[in-house]
């Protein structure tokens, strides 16, 4: 079981008279889905950042399996809200890329592309440009392009906030879908709390000035989902309205502190 861990964290960019984050300590396992949440400011993204190895802690260390993180790594996958893709490559050759880095020959390199695409409901799409692509179909491309380099942890930040309502609620069950298939460990930042109630195993809470920890809830709605049952029955449940209501005050409270 791979392990990611941020332990005792704290960022502080040049000029700033305080930390982005202080003192940060979340750790993410093999099956894990792990969401950070909280208000603008709060340090969610430079926690992510940190734990992809594109910024390097002022205090504080990032491991993966006991192992420093000096930087990115094919272990770690990252996705954007903005879905990053290469425009002047097809869909096929943007989910193949990192295959082709790792030298796969072209046609096997192809078949994982158009497997991954087919797991996403895009087959038929490889060969269409970047530009002929709906901003939910992007944000699919992105995300199997995340996964065939087959990292242990996939990272995103805000990847569904882009879209619009009813492609954000298919791309979250989507999420769990691949989530469950994979076991792989999930570090998410989002500021939806229904997203976050849906998709998590545990909801990190931050708090703004400085960046910090307030509190960290372990919820089951995801793995609700992944044992079969409807986000319609689950949403339905009075146990999600009270846990929303709970993170909700956790969050205001985290806020005022």
């Amino acid at each position: 079981m791979a392990s990611l861990k941020l332990e005792n964290v704290s960022v502080q960019y040049g000029g700033q008279l305080q930390p982005a984050v202080t003192h940060a300590s979340i750790s993410v396992q093999s099956g894990d889905f792990v969401v950070l949440v909280g208000r603008s400011g709060c340090g969610k993204t430079t926690l992510l950042n940190a734990a992809a190895g594109l910024i390097a802690p002022t205090g504080g260390v990032v491991t993966v399996d006991g192992k420093a993180v000096a930087g990115p790594g094919a272990d770690r996958a990252v996705v954007f809200q903005n879905d990053a893709l290469f425009p002047w490559l097809s869909a096929r050759e943007n989910v193949a890329f990192a295959l082709k880095l790792r030298g796969v020959p072209l046609k096997e390199r192809e078949a994982v592309a158009d497997k991954l695409l087919a797991l996403v409901k895009l087959e038929g799409f490889g060969s269409k440009s970047i530009w002929e692509l709906s901003g939910g179909m992007r944000q699919r491309v992105g995300l199997v392009r995340a996964l065939a380099a087959e990292p242990d942890f996939l990272l995103m930040d805000e990847p569904l906030g882009a879209l619009d309502a009813l492609t954000r609620e298919r791309m979250q069950t989507l999420l769990l879908d691949i989530w469950a298939a994979n076991n792989i460990g999930v570090l998410m930042v989002t500021h939806g709390i229904d997203e976050a109630l849906l998709l998590a195993t545990r909801v990190v809470i931050l708090a703004p000035r400085p960046g910090r920890i307030v509190r960290q809830i372990d919820v089951n709605f995801g793995r609700r989902y992944a044992a079969g049952e409807t986000v319609r029955a689950i949403k339905a449940d009075p146990a999600f309205a009270l846990a929303k209501a709970e993170l909700e005050d956790s969050i205001f409270e985290g806020e005022a502190a």
